[in-house]
């Protein structure tokens, strides 16, 4: 990640985000994740449980998610190797229910709510757009803040027009307002709202329990929610997945990763959103 002007505490905990929604992000690798929540698997029976990817497309993906230590490989003799989590991968995935408990409060869908799957990859796209995090972080801790402020802070070696186009893209996404060209930019809803995801995916990059999340110095104090947000999350896809069921506002999260995940369906998920929704 390119240097920013931040501390050097905080520069280092965007950095370790950062890094973590790359390794997650990629096309797939939340679902292969999943796929491995239970038993290790051979590769047959991973790839029996993700029929949409071939095998050239499926053994990169396995490599790595090895390289970034979130899949163990077992070679128990030279015709038996198996996968499965790491514990790297075990801890993540208390995070995913946070990003759906997000992603059903924020991202609107134009034909109902999406299956869980579904808005986990939508929300990891948002976050992984290029100055992301250090913006949202930057816009967190100062309020509201103008482009060439924030180009001073997030790239103080580029020139500072470059944070226009991250800008204009989070404001796109509806993580951040502004009243207008010249005028400075704040959090929108949505964008305070990622608090505990934030603080979620800080924690776990950190190797840090998730219940340390609340008390994270930047995302444990929400702000007061301002107009909500006119992000439209992807159409729905056919998918192997099923949605978590219901529940009110009074309720928690009761839900696990065969909810998020069914190993039975086989229906081929959709090509990349067309230019303007989200990257798959």
């Amino acid at each position: 990640m390119a240097p920013t002007a931040l501390p050097p505490d905080t520069d280092a905990d965007i950095a370790r985000v950062t890094e973590a929604l790359a390794m997650i992000t990629p096309r797939w690798n939340v679902r292969i994740l999943l796929a491995l929540s239970g038993s290790p698997l051979r590769y047959s029976e991973l790839a029996a449980k993700m029929p949409w990817l071939r095998d050239g497309q499926l053994h990169p993906k396995l490599t790595s998610l090895c390289d970034a230590g979130l899949v163990e490989r077992a070679a128990h003799d030279a015709r038996h190797v198996t996968y499965g989590h790491a514990e790297r991968a075990a801890a993540l995935l208390p995070v995913l229910p946070v990003i759906v408990t997000w992603a059903e409060e924020y991202l609107e869908t134009p034909d109902g709510p999406l299956p869980a799957i579904e808005q986990i990859e939508d929300s990891l796209t948002l976050l992984t757009r290029r100055h992301a995090a250090s913006i949202l972080w930057v816009l967190k801790t100062r309020g509201e803040v103008s482009g060439r402020a924030l180009a001073r802070i997030v790239m103080p070696s580029s020139d500072w027009t470059n944070i226009y186009p991250p800008l204009r893209q989070l404001v796109a996404d509806g993580l951040v307002d502004t009243d207008g060209t010249g005028q400075p930019y704040r959090l929108s809803a949505a964008g305070d709202g990622l608090g505990p995801v934030l603080g979620a995916l800080s924690a776990w990059s950190a190797g840090q329990p998730l219940d340390v999340a609340a008390q994270h110095p930047v995302w444990g104090h929400p702000q007061a929610k301002p107009a909500p947000r006119p992000w439209i999350s992807s159409q729905a896809r056919p998918a192997p997945t099923a949605l978590p069921p219901a529940r009110t506002p009074q309720t928690s999260p009761a839900w696990h990763n065969r909810d998020l995940f069914s190993h039975a369906a086989t229906a081929l998920p959709k090509a990349a959103v067309p230019a303007g929704g989200p990257r798959r």
